[in-house]
C-alpha cells in the first residue's frame, strides 16, 4: 500500500465529538504541514469541521453495534477508505474506532497507527452480565490489535489496563485529556443569590445523573437552598442513556432543572457556583477541565479520570462512586461555605493553567506524530 507521507486520518465515531474535543489537535496537525482527513458519522457538525480546512468522509457507524451485518459492512467501508486515502498515520479515538480501525490499518498496512483511549466507556463500568462477558472478549481482542500500535491514554489507571493486555510500555504515552482553552474558560466572580450546582455531561446513568438527582432531592428535603441543573442531552447511541421522559419527569417534580445541550458553556459555568460530575469512570472529563479553568469548585467521584483533575480538599471534593449520601454531604459543605468555594475555585484555575491547557495537549500530540514520521 503506497502512502501519502504527510497525510493523517482521524477516525472518530461522532462529528459532535470531533468538534467538542479534537479540533485543536486537528488544527495543530494542519498547521504543522500535515494533510488532514476526518472519518466520522456526520450529523450536524460536518461543516464546522470543514471550516478548519480538512476533508470529512462520512461513515455510518453505530456505537451500539448489535447488527453483525451492519458492523461487517462498516469495516468493509472503512477498509475502502483507508485503501483510497493511503495515510501515513491513522489516529483512532475511543473504543470502536480503536477496534475496527486497528484491524483495518493492519490489513491495509498503514505505516503508523495511533489509538487514543478516551476512557474505557460503558462496557467497563456496566454491571450488566452481557457487558461483563463482552468486556472479557474486548480485552483479549484489544490485546491483539493494539500490539504494534502507539497507544495514548489519558490517566494512569488506563495506562495500567493497556499494559495488562500486553502493550509494551514504550508504545504507551500519557497525554492528559483533550485540554482546555484557558482564555475562553476564564474566571469570573460568583454571582450573589441561591447557589447553582451544574452537572455538565451527556445524560447517561454512568455519569452519575441518577445519584445527582437523588442527592439534590435529599438536600432539598433537609431545607438546603440551592438550584440543581443538568446540562446536556441524552445519547440514544449509548446503552446507558437516560430517557428523555425521565429528565422531563425530574424537572416537573422540581428536583432538578434540565437545560439540555448548551453551546454557551463558558456562560453557563460563569453562572454556576459548583460543578458536579458523579461519574463511575472517565478518561479525563473535559467538562471538569472547563470547570477548573473557570475557577469553579468541583464535587466528583474518586474514580479514574476524575481524580486526575481534582485534588481532594484543594480544588474540590472526591466522594465514592454511587454513594448518594456522601455526594449530598460534599455538596452541602460547598453550598454552605462561600469562602471555601472561592479558595477551591482559585486553586482549580491554577491547576488548569499549569497542567491542562489545550496548547500543552496539542504540543504533546504533535510530538508523537513527529516521532512516528521521523
Amino acid at each position: 500500500m503506497k502512502t501519502t507521507c504527510s497525510k493523517i486520518l482521524f477516525f472518530v465515531t461522532e462529528d459532535w465529538f470531533v468538534c467538542s474535543h479534537w479540533l485543536p489537535v486537528i488544527e495543530g496537525a494542519k498547521n504543522a504541514g500535515l494533510e488532514v482527513v476526518v472519518v466520522t458519522r456526520t450529523n450536524k457538525h460536518a461543516e464546522k469541521i470543514q471550516q478548519h480546512g480538512v476533508r470529512v468522509i462520512p461513515l455510518e457507524v453505530s456505537r451500539r453495534g448489535s447488527n453483525l451485518f451492519r458492523e461487517f459492512t462498516t469495516i468493509l467501508r472503512l477498509a475502502g477508505i483507508y485503501r483510497e486515502e493511503q495515510p501515513a498515520i491513522v489516529h483512532h479515538v475511543a473504543m470502536k474506532p480503536m477496534l475496527y480501525g486497528s484491524l483495518v490499518s493492519h490489513l491495509m498496512r498503514v505505516p503508523h497507527t495511533v489509538n487514543w483511549v478516551a476512557g474505557m466507556g460503558w462496557l467497563f463500568v456496566s454491571n450488566n452480565w452481557r457487558a461483563k462477558i463482552l468486556q472479557v472478549v474486548v480485552r483479549k481482542v484489544l490485546g491483539v490489535l493494539l500490539r504494534g500500535t502507539l497507544v495514548i491514554v489519558e490517566n494512569k489507571d488506563d495506562r495500567a489496563i493497556i499494559a495488562n493486555i500486553g502493550v509494551a510500555s514504550e508504545h504507551v504515552h500519557l497525554i492528559r485529556g483533550a485540554g482546555v482553552d484557558t482564555l475562553l474558560y476564564n474566571t469570573s466572580p460568583q454571582l450573589d443569590g441561591v447557589p447553582l450546582i451544574v452537572l455538565p455531561a451527556r445524560m447517561l446513568w454512568d455519569k452519575g445523573v441518577g445519584e445527582f438527582v437523588d442527592a439534590a432531592r435529599q438536600l432539598q428535603q433537609c431545607g438546603v437552598k440551592a438550584r440543581f441543573v443538568l446540562v446536556g442531552d441524552p445519547d440514544p447511541q449509548n446503552p446507558a442513556s437516560v430517557p428523555k421522559h425521565q429528565l422531563i419527569a425530574w424537572q416537573k417534580e422540581g428536583v432538578v432543572e434540565w437545560w439540555g445541550r448548551r453551546e454557551d458553556m463558558p456562560q453557563v459555568l460563569a453562572q454556576s457556583h459548583i460543578v458536579c460530575l458523579p461519574s463511575y469512570r472517565e478518561g479525563l472529563p473535559k467538562s471538569l477541565l472547563e470547570a477548573a479553568s473557570s475557577g469553579r469548585p468541583i464535587v466528583t467521584t474518586d474514580v479514574p479520570g476524575c481524580r486526575e483533575i481534582v485534588r481532594h480538599g484543594e480544588n474540590g471534593l472526591l466522594v465514592p462512586a454511587r454513594d448518594v449520601a456522601a455526594l449530598a454531604e460534599a455538596l452541602r459543605r460547598l453550598i454552605e461555605d462561600e469562602e471555601l468555594r472561592r479558595r477551591m475555585g482559585e486553586k482549580g484555575r491554577e491547576i488548569a493553567v499549569a497542567e491542562f491547557s489545550v496548547e500543552r495537549v496539542v504540543s504533546e500530540t504533535l510530538d508523537v506524530y513527529r516521532q512516528l514520521l521521523c
